[in-house]
């Protein structure tokens, strides 16, 4: 879909054209377009700006039952198919990080009790962000911005194990995370005040 945006440091216009949706079985281009942020990026041709755009887009991937809408609008959870994970999120970078949480094979709500969990280790309010999980004993590692720097944490697998244990023993939290649901660390908080 072409759409008309400004370059944020001249201003000049630019018409870019961005698909409005990805199916990750049937486009496995695009899926790693999205994956890497491409898909969402444009290059101004009057002063070479990188730009990122911001549009309402949806990551279907059938193989995962997963489906992740990126909007900052109500959305309607009605059209999520049943056995599917559906989620939505307010950035590219929170669809980037939900599609690796996704294909490491983890589960997202795990993963953001394990941010909260690591937050309150680091004595930090921190906006942490899942990077990858590595190695032998599948170990977890989270970003997080300081001073202008990216800082990486790394956490051990057993963190995710026993969060797995907290979710099971509270199912509020499971069930609360229907349709649509916009699972991140402030989400996480309310159940943990």
């Amino acid at each position: 879909m072409p759409i008309t945006t400004s370059c944020s440091r001249c201003g000049a216009e630019h018409t870019a054209d961005i698909p409005q949706s990805v199916n990750a079985a049937t486009s496995p281009e695009l899926r790693e377009k999205v994956r890497s942020g491409a898909l969402f990026t444009w290059t101004c041709p009057h002063c070479g700006t990188v730009n990122l755009l911001k549009v309402p887009f949806l990551y279907h991937d059938p193989a995962e039952h997963l489906m992740l809408v990126l909007t900052d609008a109500p959305v309607n959870a009605e059209g999520v198919p049943e056995g599917y994970t559906g989620r939505q999120v307010r950035s590219v970078g929170d669809l980037i990080e939900k599609i690796k949480i996704f294909d490491a094979g983890l589960d997202d709500l795990i993963i953001e009790m394990c941010k909260f969990v690591t937050c309150r280790e680091l004595k930090k309010e921190v906006p942490l962000r899942f990077v990858s999980m590595n190695g032998a004993d599948s170990e977890m590692t989270f970003a997080y911005p300081e001073k202008g720097e990216m800082e990486m944490v790394a956490v051990g697998f057993n963190v995710y194990e026993d969060c797995a244990g907290i979710l099971r023993r509270n199912p509020v939290i499971r069930e609360s995370a229907t349709g649509l649901a916009t699972i991140d660390q402030a989400w996480m908080a309310r159940f943990f005040r």
